[in-house]
């Protein structure tokens, strides 16, 4: 992201107000525009060469023109790390991989999501559509985790069938329970079977991020003090720049924080998006028209969940900060007043 760029000026992390909920939906809403797809590596280069110019004093304010090359920095770059030192690939710029680049997490997610919601779904199409959204949630966390303690290609793997049997499980179990289930009349097994995908995507998809960022809570992720004014234009006169302020050191504590909140937020995600689209077409399915027009359901469903995943993706991304700030001595006994302003720390807890 753009605060790997060299220079010794700051940007400004956002031009809205991200200690407030609405202030972080709109900063997500920006990086996850999938209009910054089809800029291109003329387009990205164009834009790093902006910021570059602004961090080095060549340009004195930001205008609108360097607020969208920020973005497309932001949206394409590693969006976790913000300190050079971090991750080597940052220093070369390489983008994440189109695909899995949370401005392309609504159209990746949209067949397999589509593939999931299908009506009467039996349990070979259930377990290969579960398998499908797993190994994409498998590539899209491990695109965008903390790669200061990356994962052997033996760790992914076991993640990866760890959560495929959770996910399958949870979905087949509740498949065949449902139909058993006497007291509930057709009518209300129909809309709990249709809500069988979201109780296996939110469980598999939380123990997922868990899986593949377990790494980090084992051995803690980088923690930063946090900058006072002061601090900033001391370091700006000696010609360095915040992310050349080297980590504290790292904690377990605050990667346990990080990863649960990421898992919350993936869960929170999913939740309207696996269940809105289901309920709404159950209740479509019965209408005259559809009966009349049963070629229209795959549409509408891809309609529905195209609708509400942008909808619920810059909302669930935004309920916890991407930098977060705690008291150092909420962390481990290490790093017990040593925070910087305020008796802070900063870390970045993913996506």
């Amino acid at each position: 992201m753009s605060a790997s760029l060299p220079g010794f000026r700051e940007l400004p992390e956002s031009q809205y107000d991200l200690s407030t909920y609405w202030g972080r939906v709109k900063q997500t809403a920006t990086i996850t525009d999938p209009r910054t797809l089809f800029v291109g590596k003329h387009g990205l280069e164009q834009a790093k060469k902006l910021l570059v110019a602004y961090k080095q004093g060549e340009i004195k304010d930001m205008t609108p023109e360097l607020w969208k090359a920020k973005k497309i920095v932001d949206s394409t770059l590693h969006p976790v790390l913000n300190r050079r030192v971090d991750l080597d690939s940052l220093e070369t710029g390489e983008p994440v991989l189109l695909p899995f680049r949370m401005s392309c997490f609504v159209f990746s997610n949209l067949v397999v999501t589509a593939g999931m919601l299908t009506p009467g779904l039996k349990n070979t199409g259930t377990v290969l559509w579960q398998i499908a959204n797993q190994s994409l949630n498998v590539a899209i966390n491990h695109a965008n985790a903390n790669k200061s303690n990356p994962l052997s290609y033996s760790k992914i793997a076991q993640s990866y069938f760890l959560a495929v049997g959770a996910s399958c499980s949870v979905a087949v179990g509740l498949n065949s329970i449902i139909p058993r289930l006497k007291r509930f009349s057709p009518s209300t097994k129909l809309v709990l079977g249709r809500l069988v995908p979201f109780a296996a995507v939110a469980s598999a998809g939380a123990l997922n991020v868990f899986l593949m960022r377990g790494e980090e809570i084992r051995t803690g992720i980088d923690v930063y003090p946090v900058l006072s004014e002061a601090d900033k234009a001391r370091l700006a006169k000696e010609g360095k720049a915040e992310n050349d302020v080297p980590s504290l050191g790292k904690s377990r504590k605050a990667a346990t924080l990080a990863v649960s909140e990421t898992a919350l937020s993936r869960v929170f995600n999913s939740s309207p998006i696996m269940v809105v689209p289901p309920l709404i077409l159950v209740r479509l399915q019965r209408t005259e028209w559809l009966k009349k027009n049963p070629r229209y359901t795959l549409p509408i469903n891809l309609g529905l969940i195209l609708g509400m995943s942008f909808v619920a993706l810059p909302f669930a991304l935004a309920a916890f900060p991407q930098r977060q700030k705690i008291s150092a001595d909420k962390l481990e006994e290490e790093f017990h007043g040593r925070g910087g302003d305020k008796g802070l720390v900063v870390f970045n807890r993913g996506i």
